[in-house]
């Protein structure tokens, strides 16, 4: 086994602690990661205060490093090459949809970075608020020459989260895609939106957002909580993307959506309710989209090297977390933190 220092959660309510942990020893087809930037997730945030302390819990699973160590079967990257790795760590690879590259719908259910169950072992994964992470090669992905790998470990969640539903979509140039949300995910749906050629609007609570609207690329903002806004708006977006990440009644949303078009919850993702006659009017569809499969992930870090495109982010030292969390439970981030794990010792 091989051992590092993480920060782990005890029972709901207390704070991280240091402490260390073992990873397994390299399969064949795993590589060792150094961890130098994670990102701050709702899930994290989420996981730490419902956590009971029954089993170790470490967060942490949008994150990118430099490869430390290779299974003897290991061919797609060497010794000291930048990886990014996100929220899935493996599936069965056989089901239609592992077949499809849509390993993020494994009808076995994929491997979670943090909190999901080793195919091989049964142990509890264990995640990337540690110093170093040991994963299947094949769930880790080059890192882009020019990308910063601080601002780029979000995308590696939040990126992927907003650019499937973007691509399944079909979103382009001269689609009209409204966000609405401008927070972790909605300042990447933002940017990609406008990268894929979209007229981008953001729908927001708060008309202050209408400066970073303008600075991220975005064409309008909508004042949710304005009624008349909301009104002139009505069946004018091809696409709203709901980053929203509390519950809410998305009847305002669909009432933007266009004749055919598409509301997709990617925010919150519990109970709705939906009046059947918001559909029907304007032949309307709801869906929803989490994480994405190889093919996508490698697509969209491809796509964001070539447009430059990274999370607007807080770097703060890993033994900041605490603070971290804290703040993004008060929403006061803008818009994605991330921990620097170098104040932790890669011990080995």
């Amino acid at each position: 086994m091989r051992s590092t220092l993480s920060w782990q959660a005890g029972r709901a309510g207390a704070a991280l602690r240091r402490t260390s942990l073992l990873r397994r020893e390299l399969r064949a087809d795993d590589i060792a990661v150094r961890v130098d930037y994670c990102g701050v997730c709702h899930t994290d945030l989420h996981a730490v205060r419902t956590h009971t302390g029954d089993a170790p819990l470490v967060p942490g699973h949008e994150f990118t490093g430099v490869v430390t160590g290779l299974g003897r079967e290991v061919t797609r990257f060497a010794l000291g090459d930048q990886v990014a790795v996100g929220n899935i760590v493996d599936s069965c690879g056989e089901c239609a949809m592992c077949q499809a590259g849509q390993e993020n719908f494994c009808h076995e259910f994929p491997t979670l970075t943090y909190g999901g169950t080793d195919r091989h072992d049964g142990t509890s994964t264990l995640g990337a608020f540690s110093r170093e992470y040991v994963v299947r090669d094949e769930f880790a992905y080059p890192l882009p020459a020019g990308l910063d790998p601080a601002a780029a470990a979000p995308l590696m969640c939040a990126g992927i989260t907003v650019w499937e539903p973007l691509r399944a979509l079909g979103v382009g140039p001269g689609a009209r895609v409204a966000v609405a949300g401008l927070g972790g995910l909605g300042h990447l749906a933002v940017k990609l939106a406008v990268a894929l050629g979209a007229e981008t609007t953001v729908v927001s609570r708060s008309a202050g957002k209408a400066g970073d609207t303008r600075r991220l690329g975005g064409h309008d903002l909508i004042v949710s909580a304005d009624q008349r806004q909301m009104a002139a708006a009505r069946d004018r977006f091809d696409v709203v993307i709901d980053t929203i990440a509390v519950p809410h009644d998305v009847a305002p949303y669909l009432k933007l959506v266009a004749l055919d078009g598409t509301l997709s919850l990617v925010g919150h993702l519990g109970a709705v309710t939906v009046q059947a006659t918001d559909l029907l009017i304007g032949r309307k569809k709801l869906s929803s989209a989490g994480s994405g499969g190889r093919p996508a992930t490698a697509a969209m870090l491809e796509f964001c090297a070539r447009h430059g495109i990274t999370a607007d982010i807080e770097l703060l030292p890993s033994a900041r977390v605490n603070e971290a969390l804290d703040r993004l439970a008060r929403n006061d981030v803008r818009y994605r933190f991330v921990l620097d794990l170098s104040d932790l010792p890669q011990n080995r």
